[in-house]
């Protein structure tokens, strides 16, 4: 493994164990040129996904991408990060246990609702926000009245 700090070739990786879930390994790595020290994660990838942008584009799967819109819906929210984990992990499993390798961006930003809406109210309507692509206040008050928080609900 390449090292991020300076770039040499190789690493020595200094401790090993699985993740919470079960899901991972993860990997304490030292780099013998810098001796700078960082983390890996090794996954098991069961298919190569690709994902069908509304603009037609075509694009690999980033597990990355999708941890990292979920993490700033839930920016400053009080969830345990293993809960994120597990739910991105879980997204990413239902996906490719789907049987299909292309899949349109759609039923991944539905699968993400779905999910945020069991895990944090407040990050679920951010992010509906951005996927839906809410322009004005009024979009606000027509999605929070649609999914029933008209009545006094915390979003």
């Amino acid at each position: 493994m390449r090292c991020p700090f300076c770039g040499h070739a190789e690493s020595q990786v200094k401790d090993s164990r699985p993740s919470e879930d079960g899901a991972a390994i993860r990997r304490r790595r030292l780099c013998p040129q810098c001796g700078g020290r960082f983390t890996t994660f090794e996954r098991v990838q069961l298919r190569e996904l690709i994902i069908m942008k509304r603009s037609g584009r075509r694009a690999p799967f980033d597990r990355d991408k999708l941890a990292r819109s979920i993490g700033i819906a839930l920016r400053k929210r009080p969830v345990d990060p293993e809960r994120v984990e597990r739910m991105v992990s879980g997204i990413v499993r239902q996906l490719e246990s789907m049987g299909e390798t292309e899949l349109p961006s759609h039923v991944v930003g539905e699968m993400v609702m779905k999910a945020l809406k069991n895990l944090d109210n407040v990050a679920y309507v951010r992010y509906a926000s951005v996927y839906r692509d809410f322009k004005q206040t009024e979009d606000f008050a027509k999605f929070l009245s649609d999914e029933g928080y008209a009545d006094g609900e915390d979003a």
